[in-house]
């Protein structure tokens, strides 16, 4: 969020912050939009702000706000001036890329042996996993990808991916040596687990598709990792952001 701060003062904004740093408490009600940080709340209570001094509550957001601009990555609130930037295909398409990058730098880091002919399974061929496949495959990774829709199904085909239904994935479990998981639900099962040969396992989602406890217990490594761009590539997290916040703020003047 410190790098959205100085890209959104860089293209003329008036910005201040709070939470981002100890001692940094910035006045809410200051302020024109309201930027809320990736993700908003990990509890659906507070904003996730782990630097501040203090919780700032989401009804205390919401009611501060009035019918002033809230911008939020997940976190609903019931006003029309809120809007979740995180759903936003200007926004999560280009934050597909660091995440998949992201992805595949902990992949490195964690195998001892390449990507290069190793057997990538990736779950789920929504923004994140249609990056994530292409560059495993520019890589060399042999990919199967799963899919719900025939459609999506068909075009993995047309691709030169090996496919598999979503809920079939148990077929392909003993022939991945890396799994990246990005749906937002359980996928593979504890049961599955005793069949799957991946040395490694990658959960991209928010919610978890699989349980990582119970991966670690048969030997897998197995780790959970959402928000990788703004671990990973802060710079570019940053300036993404930004970019989105400027196209919202222009279309609503």
């Amino acid at each position: 969020m410190s790098t959205a701060a100085k890209e959104l003062a860089r293209r003329g904004f008036s910005v201040e912050t709070a939470g981002l740093v100890k001692g940094d408490n910035g006045h809410i009600q200051d302020a024109d939009v309201l930027l809320l940080p990736v993700p908003t709340t990990r509890d659906g209570k507070t904003v996730y702000a782990p630097f501040a001094d203090r919780e700032f509550l989401l009804s205390e957001i919401e009611a501060a706000a009035g019918t002033r601009m809230i911008l939020t990555c997940g976190a609903v609130f019931s006003g029309e001036n809120a809007v979740n930037y995180g759903a936003l295909d200007s926004y999560s398409l280009l934050n597909a890329v660091p995440t998949a990058e992201g992805a595949i730098k902990l992949a490195i880091e964690h195998t001892d042996f390449t990507l290069w002919q190793s057997r990538a399974l990736v779950i789920g061929y929504g923004r994140v996993g249609k990056v994530l496949a292409e560059r495993l495959r520019a890589m060399g990774c042999l990919v199967t990808v799963s899919a719900r829709k025939d459609g999506d199904l068909a075009l993995c085909e047309t691709l030169g991916y090996e496919t598999v239904k979503t809920g079939e994935i148990e077929k392909v479990l003993p022939f991945a040596d890396i799994i990246f998981n990005t749906v937002d639900a359980r996928v593979i099962e504890d049961r599955d687990l005793r069949h799957t040969a991946a040395s490694l396992m990658i959960d991209l989602s928010s919610k978890g598709g699989f349980d990582p406890a119970e991966a670690q217990k048969r030997g897998i490594t197995a780790l959970k990792a959402p928000g990788l761009p703004g671990k990973v590539a802060p710079v570019t997290a940053g300036k993404i952001l930004a970019k989105t916040v400027s196209q919202l703020v222009a279309h609503s003047i």
